[in-house]
């Protein structure tokens, strides 16, 4: 069953609205023009053009590596294919952690040559200098608390964050400063369900959750996840709506033995 929506181009303030009345948002990422095509066509609210695009699509075992360049390319990509969704682009890693004009370039770049929405950058009080320079610039900011993947060498390991008072604390009070600065959004990633919840409750902005419990205004997930496409990444808060390893391996495989066999192409296939 299809879902029927509103052809309407989604905003920042309608994502606030959401908030205000209850209802969801809906958020996965997407790094080329044809999925985020399908994905737009599907109703979601925001479309997130993750640095994750250096694990699913490069193959690196981390955000690390992928550079300002690599994200404009896969942002253009995505804005060509959007009609409706709010397109939001990842900062990689080493473009703002320390230098406020280096922040503000680089979001200026983003929005410039590739025509998304907004930003999405990952930390609270360390970079807030850099977070103020991009919004007196006029550019929408999405801040991201909780587990940082771009902080993966800091933590150690991707394992659940805030668990302990000292970081869940931390956490609240980045989260009320991300708001305080003007962030219109907030995505909170692998933190208990309740510190999850009382953010989202405390908070007038939307807070996205990724391995945050349900009661979060919205949620996001990467869309390779959703539609599993990686049979041996199975994180305990991803459901897989397909089993698309499966489903395209099979199919590949059905290709060479037709191929092989000379049952392809057959005479309406050919010229």
């Amino acid at each position: 069953m299809s879902i029927h929506f509103e052809l309407k181009k989604i905003t920042t303030e309608t994502l606030k609205k959401m908030k205000v009345s209850g209802e969801k948002i809906s958020m996965l990422t997407a790094y080329d023009y044809s999925m985020a095509k399908l994905a737009d066509e599907g109703g979601l609210e925001a479309i997130l053009v993750g640095d994750s695009a250096a694990n699913v699509m490069a193959g690196y075992e981390s955000t690390l590596p992928i550079t300002l360049d690599h994200m404009i390319y896969h942002a253009q990509s995505v804005v060509r294919a959007v009609k409706r969704a709010l397109v939001i682009v990842d900062l990689p890693f080493g473009t703002y952690q320390s230098d406020p004009i280096q922040a503000y370039n680089s979001a200026v770049r983003i929005m410039k040559e590739s025509g998304a929405s907004a930003i999405k950058i990952e930390g609270g009080e360390e970079i807030k200098d850099s977070i103020k320079s991009i919004l007196n610039s006029g550019i929408p900011v999405m801040g991201h608390l909780g587990l940082t993947p771009q902080s993966i060498n800091k933590f150690g390991s991707f394992k659940l964050r805030a668990k302990e008072l000292d970081e869940a604390e931390k956490l609240i009070s980045d989260a009320k400063l991300l708001e305080k600065l003007g962030c219109f959004s907030i995505v909170l990633e692998k933190i208990p369900s309740d510190l999850a919840e009382k953010i989202s409750r405390e908070l007038s902005i939307p807070i996205i959750g990724i391995g945050a419990g349900n009661e979060t205004d919205g949620q996001v997930l990467v869309i390779h996840d959703l539609l599993g496409m990686n049979k041996d990444f199975k994180p305990k808060f991803v459901r897989k709506y397909l089993n698309l390893h499966e489903e395209i391996t099979e199919a590949v495989s059905q290709y060479v033995k037709d191929v092989k066999s000379k049952n392809f192409p057959n005479k309406e296939e050919s010229f």
